[in-house]
């Protein structure tokens, strides 16, 4: 009786599903894939319609006759078809994938017993090459593979029906039977946070440099400071998403490849954002081993710690390196200057402050692959260390990082989480899920982000970033020119000029950060990056219809 009890109460269900994949044989209905927009609800990528074709050797009654006919249906060599219908051991084969209308009604009309065909659309992007490291790719069986496409996949994907048909034991068709459907459930949309407009002016932007200066790479970052959901990611070179080269996969990495969020580089001068931060809030606080915003800073234009010369890259004025103030520091963008900032800080409270500013550590993008950056365990730092972070160098950020960093630092001092999502929802409408804006900690005080951010926009109208000055346009930033390493050592002739800066100043709502790998001839941040976030933010004036600034 308990036998009795258990095959017919608990082992129900698994018997009957092991009886019915017996007598039946299943030809799959593909679940339609979610589209991807951006925050306009521009279609980025959706689908079109195509199917593939099916067949069972076993049910096919003369394999010579139908190997002829589909060959000239399918498109398919004759040879390789009758091949397939001969194979009697398998019970289900794959004839064509991702084939059109046209030919499923070429074959509906020739009425092969044994040859089935089912929709399985082909993932198609409007916008081919637009932000394709973002949206990513989807494999053969349409599955998400990389980007949005990949991290977002159990949504998108939906969930695969079939159709049942009532078969002999060798898989042929039993007359008069009835086909069973079970419905398939088609993926949810995703809206982003990008705006195809921002993302594609960027991209035009960062084309243009890379083509002029001849650079390795060029890539890009627009966030809104106020929320940190990105609006453009732009990583070049690039690919067509329409046209993926598969066929190299050293070539479908690299280009594949979003390094905004999982490359790490060296920042230089534009690090210096941060260190100022930390200084003005501890002092702000009155720690009395931050230097005060009236401290002026030596003339020296070299700096000596645990043996190392730590030297100004310019002569500032008339070719003598001068006494200067903070903001005059980050005009003139002074290595020495920074290295009194994270002396007097000292290792435990930089520290404190390179954890607050997300340094070391993920910032929580939904994107697969984020990377941590490179900090050297606080416990091992020596002051010839600290004092090289100060200005940028012994540190290794992802651009991400950075530019979480850069507008926590000028917002108000708030930390977000950074989104590429803004929601999840179904094609009649309905939500199913929103990403609101999560504020993860604070940084630094709102007293400080505004002195921090008066002194950047100084830099802007009067320092190293002139060429990202826009006239009524309160722009602010930070250049920086930073020497690659290889094999642990400096790299002769090879640079990374970037610049981050955001505009209004007095209330951030764009922030960019601009890299450019590997420039030719001039490489300095301030002739190559910082014209580049002008041409942008002039751009997105434009786009939006942004009013001048009162000053």
């Amino acid at each position: 009786m308990g036998r009795f009890f258990y095959i017919q109460v608990i082992w129900k269900d698994k018997l009957h599903y092991l009886a019915l994949d017996q007598w039946t044989r299943e030809i799959p209905v593909h679940a339609g894939r979610g589209n991807i927009y951006d925050v306009n609800g521009e279609l980025l990528a959706g689908n079109t319609a195509a199917y593939t074709v099916y067949a069972r050797a076993n049910a096919v009654e003369d394999a010579e006759d139908a190997s002829s006919v589909l060959s000239g249906i399918l498109g398919v060599g004759r040879e390789e078809l009758l091949a397939k219908l001969s194979d009697k051991s398998k019970s289900e084969i794959v004839l064509l994938r991702k084939t059109g209308k046209e030919t499923v009604e070429a074959l509906a009309g020739e009425n092969i017993r044994g040859v089935y065909y089912a929709r399985d659309d082909v993932r198609v992007y409007p916008y081919g090459a637009l932000a394709c490291q973002v949206l990513g790719f989807t494999s053969f069986d349409g599955s998400g593979t990389t980007g949005v496409e990949g991290y977002y996949d159990g949504f998108l994907g939906g969930e695969d029906g079939e159709i049942l048909y009532e078969t002999d034991l060798v898989g042929v068709d039993l007359a008069d039977a009835t086909a069973a459907y079970l419905p398939a459930k088609d993926g949810l949309s995703i809206r982003l946070t990008l705006d195809y407009r921002i993302q594609s002016l960027a991209e035009q932007v960062m084309g243009r440099v890379l083509a002029e200066s001849q650079a390795k790479a060029a890539r890009a970052i627009v966030l809104d400071p106020s929320d940190f959901s990105v609006l453009a990611m732009v990583n070049l070179p690039s690919y067509d998403l329409n046209d993926i080269p598969r066929n190299d996969l050293s070539m479908l990495n690299a280009l594949s490849r979003n390094s905004l969020v999982s490359d790490i580089y060296e920042p230089g001068s534009t690090f210096k954002i941060v260190t100022a931060a930390a200084n003005i809030e501890e002092g702000l606080k009155g720690n009395g081993r931050a230097l005060p915003l009236s401290h002026v800073y030596s003339s020296s234009r070299t700096r000596t710690v645990d043996g190392t010369t730590i030297k100004c890259w310019s002569d500032h004025k008339n070719g003598k390196h001068s006494n200067q103030t903070l903001a005059e520091a980050l005009n003139n963008s002074c290595n020495p200057c920074f290295v009194d900032i994270a002396l007097a800080l000292g290792k435990e409270t930089f520290y404190d402050y390179l954890d607050a500013f997300g340094f070391g550590r993920a910032t929580g993008i939904d994107f697969s692959g984020e990377a941590i950056g490179m900090l050297l365990p606080e416990s091992v730092v020596r002051d010839c260390d600290l004092a090289r972070i100060g200005f940028g160098q012994t540190v290794a950020v992802s651009p991400l990082q950075l530019a979480c960093a850069a507008a926590s630092a000028v917002n108000g001092g708030y930390y977000y989480a950074p989104r590429l999502v803004e929601e999840i929802f179904s094609e009649d409408g309905s939500v199913r899920e929103r990403t609101e804006k999560k504020l993860l900690h604070r940084t630094v005080s709102e007293e400080t982000s505004k002195i921090l951010s008066s002194m950047l926009e100084g830099v802007v109208r009067d320092g190293s970033g002139k060429k990202a000055f826009i006239e009524g346009y309160r722009v602010a930033g930070k250049t920086g020119t930073a020497q690659k390493y290889e094999n642990g050592r400096i790299a002769q002739g090879k640079y990374v000029s970037s610049f981050v800066g955001y505009f209004p100043a007095n209330e951030p709502k764009y922030l960019a950060l601009i890299i450019v790998d590997e420039p030719q001839g001039t490489y300095y941040g301030s002739t190559v990056a910082a014209p580049c976030a002008q041409e942008i933010f002039q751009g997105i004036i434009g786009i939006k219809g942004l009013q001048r600034t009162e000053v």
